[in-house]
């Protein structure tokens, strides 16, 4: 499968290099060209200059053949508009973006945007974790 990730942080990362260790087509972009270098020596994907949400640097990165578009950086308005853009102006079916603020989370996935809270899962387990469990 192809992906396209916006957001090299520790998430971004981690999910990228997991993807490529599967075998899979993997692109990723950000802003900060420092940041492609913490990814392992082993990725083997493609590293993409610029901001998320513009829908050319998507294009460069190949939105537009995408199986999935993970919009994986630090803002939830820049996940949502880079998600906006992928599943709009690319016609990508599978778009997954994170989102911290939960009632806008669910507003995102009513769109059609597979939106992942970390709040809420995170409260979840430490919930979980008070009670042994």
């Amino acid at each position: 499968m192809k992906f396209v990730i916006m957001g090299c942080g520790r998430l971004g990362r981690t999910v990228a290099e997991q993807l490529d260790s599967e075998g899979h087509e993997v692109a990723i972009i950000d802003l900060n060209e420092s940041v492609f270098s913490l990814l392992s020596p082993d990725f083997g994907g493609t590293t993409v200059l610029g901001t998320g949400f513009d829908k050319e640097v998507q294009r460069q990165a190949g939105a537009a053949e995408a199986d999935v578009f993970m919009a994986l950086a630090q803002g939830d308005n820049r996940n949502a508009m880079a998600a906006q853009v992928a599943k709009h102006l690319h016609g990508v079916n599978r778009v997954v973006a994170r989102i911290f603020d939960t009632p806008r989370a669910e507003m995102y996935r009513e769109m059609g945007v597979d939106a992942v809270n970390p709040t809420s899962i995170v409260a979840d387990l430490v919930h979980e974790a008070a009670f042994g469990r």
